[in-house]
């Protein structure tokens, strides 16, 4: 038997702006995880998840009629990676076979209730993973992250694909993300395997070096939000305030190009500077668009952590989930805590997730 397990991720800067090519984001991996096995069996196979066999299907109207959003259920990812992933098999020389494939998660509360850590991302990368394993593909994480960057987009449609390369990567790391287009233009003519090798322009990846004395706490509002829905929602409205939103977008690039050279820096003050800064243009792009990012529980968690020293906002695409901080490790923690607790803020108590180097 197989079993791959990959860890979540939290956006930590550039949220909304890096769904646009060569607009960067920070984003941190983080030791909750999700686990596929995979079993050789025969005549036929079966996908099993307990975590998500009881998902309600979310649905909507377009043009008055019913519309199910597969993009919330993660079936669908999974279906799409193993159809992805077998389609490269093939192309490599493998035969292809049955296997029971199964998937566990912790990026969820025992509600079924999402944490905003990237259940979708890291279920689609852990099938690829397994996969990968099951046929002996020996595919290294660029080749993995592009795979389940294509099943992603498969389902999801839109998005960055940032919560991909943080479960790909692992640690923390700054990414921006790859032109769509050439992407979606690429399929129609390249293998999948040339399609793989290719370089896919705008995309980075790169590993980020973390102050030692810089300190990452997490708060969960209780409130689950969908990432899609909520991107959609801006892509909408961008349309109609076409100059303010490339302000928007000009602002961020720079205000996380800066974040990122602080961290190269070791500079824990100005990384603090520039997570306040992007609160800020967060808040202006609700402003633009109309769309909450910063609910009112987001708003008193990061309220409360400026009021102990700490710098925070909303974490992805906000709506609800997680919001973050960033602290100097000699800061005391515990009065903020209570703070939270106090205002029905649950305390995650994540740690960044870095792969073995081998």
């Amino acid at each position: 038997m197989i079993e791959i397990s990959v860890p979540g991720k939290l956006f930590i800067a550039g949220e909304y702006a890096v769904v646009e090519p060569g607009h960067p984001a920070v984003i941190v991996a983080v030791d909750q995880f999700i686990t596929v096995t995979v079993k050789a069996a025969t005549g036929s196979g079966s996908i099993q998840s307990q975590q998500y066999s009881e998902l309600p299907i979310k649905w909507t109207r377009r043009h008055d009629q019913l519309v199910l959003d597969v993009r919330e259920n993660p079936f669908h990812y999974i279906l799409a990676a193993i159809h992805l992933t077998e389609k490269y098999a093939q192309e490599q020389g493998r035969s292809l076979s049955f296997y029971d494939l199964k998937v566990t998660s912790e990026l969820d509360n025992s509600n079924g209730r999402k944490y905003g850590l990237g259940s979708s991302g890291a279920v689609t990368v852990a099938t690829v993973k397994a996969l990968n394993a099951f046929y002996q593909l020996e595919m290294d994480r660029m080749t993995i992250f592009k795979l389940s960057a294509l099943a992603h987009l498969e389902v999801q449609g839109n998005g960055s694909c940032g919560d991909i390369a943080a479960s790909c990567y692992g640690g923390w790391i700054a990414f921006s993300t790859f032109d769509p287009n050439w992407v979606k233009t690429a399929q129609d003519h390249l293998t999948m395997t040339a399609l793989l090798e290719a370089d896919w322009p705008a995309l980075m990846i790169k590993p980020l070096t973390v102050p030692k004395n810089l300190r990452l706490l997490i708060g969960w509002t209780g409130s689950p939000a969908s990432t899609s829905d909520l991107v959609d929602r801006v892509h909408e409205s961008k349309e109609h305030r076409a100059e303010r939103y490339q302000q928007f977008l000009t602002d961020s690039r720079t205000c996380v190009e800066d974040l990122i050279r602080a961290f190269q820096e070791e500079k824990v003050p100005l990384i603090k500077e520039k997570i306040t800064e992007n609160r800020a243009l967060l808040n202006q792009l609700t402003k633009i668009t109309g769309v909450v990012i910063e609910t009112p529980a987001l708003k008193t968690m990061c309220d409360l952590a400026e009021h102990y020293q700490g710098a925070a906002k909303s974490s992805g695409a906000g709506g609800g989930d997680c919001g973050i901080v960033i602290v100097d490790q000699k800061t005391g923690i515990l009065p903020l805590m209570s703070a939270w607790e106090t205002s029905e803020i649950t305390p995650l108590p994540l740690h960044v997730y870095s792969y073995p180097q081998y």
